[in-house]
């Protein structure tokens, strides 16, 4: 398994990324360091303590805040170096590159499924026919194809996070970034939404990050960063089959 990796480009790889919050005495370092690499099919699990750096390093994975240093590259393009972004359209890398799904599934409650699904490919431009029959084959594959007229305040919490999936994938972005995905629901939704992600990942071989505390579905993992202090120690997982 190694040596396949060794020959493959890894959607996401960071090397010694950090981030520092203030300046002078006040200065916090929040990330000291952090390496990590994951690749296309890969669902991988962050884990660690309040506080340890995780939301910083979600936020830094989804260019939604810039790093201090350190080098960051999504799909073997190097888009952060040392203390500049190298890419001008930071906007337009999160919306074609990178899907996210969260705790909660943040609808927008006067669309309807097809049209929350369907909505971030027309605006990357999509003709509206090519990104609803884009939205419509997600929404099938994930079995809730049958609610694909219905408005969001109609589904399960489990079918709405299906959709969130589903609207994650539209643009089909080499990597997924998922924030606590599962920590709303029961047992059995849980694992069912872990099962959804790792079929999306082999799938479409997309990289998927997890960001979670649910001791359900930790075991699933079969590679795990662990970040603690600001730094990151990987460790194989258990990989549990669901």
């Amino acid at each position: 398994m190694k040596l396949k990796n060794t020959i493959r480009t890894p959607a996401i790889e960071l090397r010694g990324l950090r981030k520092r919050y203030g300046a002078g005495d006040a200065a916090v370092e929040a990330l000291k360091g952090v390496d990590m690499t994951v690749y296309p099919g890969e669902v991988v699990g962050l884990i660690g303590p309040s506080g340890s750096g995780k939301s910083t390093l979600l936020k830094c994975l989804g260019a939604v805040i810039e790093p201090t240093g350190g080098a960051m590259s999504l799909n073997g393009k190097l888009i952060f170096d040392r203390e500049r972004w190298l890419i001008k359209d930071l906007r337009a890398l999160r919306r074609d590159s990178i899907g996210f799904v969260f705790q909660a599934p943040y609808l927008i409650p006067f669309l309807d499924v097809t049209d929350n699904v369907a909505l971030l490919p027309m605006l990357a431009g999509k003709p509206n026919g090519v990104a609803r029959t884009r939205a419509l084959e997600l929404l099938q594959a994930l079995d809730v194809g049958h609610r694909a007229k219905a408005n969001p305040s109609e589904l399960s919490g489990g079918e709405q996070q299906r959709v969130a999936i589903a609207r994650a994938l539209a643009n089909r972005p080499p990597v997924i970034l998922a924030d606590e995905p599962t920590a709303p629901l029961d047992s059995e939704r849980a694992l069912g939404v872990m099962r959804i992600l790792d079929q999306m990942a082999l799938q479409y071989q997309t990289a998927i990050v997890v960001v979670t505390h649910d001791e359900k579905i930790i075991p699933i993992f079969k590679r795990i960063y662990h970040i603690r202090d600001g730094k990151t120690y990987e460790e194989e997982g258990e990989g549990r089959s669901f």
